[in-house]
């Protein structure tokens, strides 16, 4: 004679998996990003932010012995806050660069976490806006 199996653990399953499901879905979308922020809006976070802006000189210090110092300027305004970076410096880093850095505000310096730098992409990458058209008229 087959045994019957009960429902009640296919539904208990069906549950735990579900709540997985909802617990991934949230962290993924809402609950486990570090916010991007400009030097402007910087004074209202607190924690781990990813701080975005433009790198104005001078750029002082060693990244691997006391860190890299310089400032980054919100993109389109004035605002300012000075950065000690550790880790590797990516090759397009240079003043002007647009760059985000990952860390956290200390006693009013951005204290990167090691390694976070990223660069924006050069324009060099992007066709030029006087580019004459082709010469089939496409």
């Amino acid at each position: 004679m087959a045994r019957k199996r009960s429902p009640a653990r296919l539904l208990i399953a069906l549950s735990i998996a579900g709540v997985l499901a909802v617990f991934l879905l949230y962290t993924s979308l809402a609950g486990g990003g570090t916010p991007t922020v400009q030097p402007s809006e910087l004074p209202g976070h607190t924690g781990k932010v990813a701080l975005a802006g433009k790198v104005i000189g001078p750029v002082t210090g060693d990244a691997h012995a006391g860190g890299l110092r310089f400032v980054i300027r919100d993109v389109a305004g004035t605002a300012s806050v000075p950065v000690v970076y550790t880790g590797t410096v990516p090759d397009l880093f240079k003043v002007d660069q647009h760059v985000t850095v990952t860390g956290t505000l200390a006693g009013g310096v951005f204290v990167s976490q090691k390694d976070s730098m990223i660069t924006k992409c050069p324009s060099r990458y992007v066709p030029k806006k006087d580019a004459a058209p082709a010469a089939d008229g496409s």
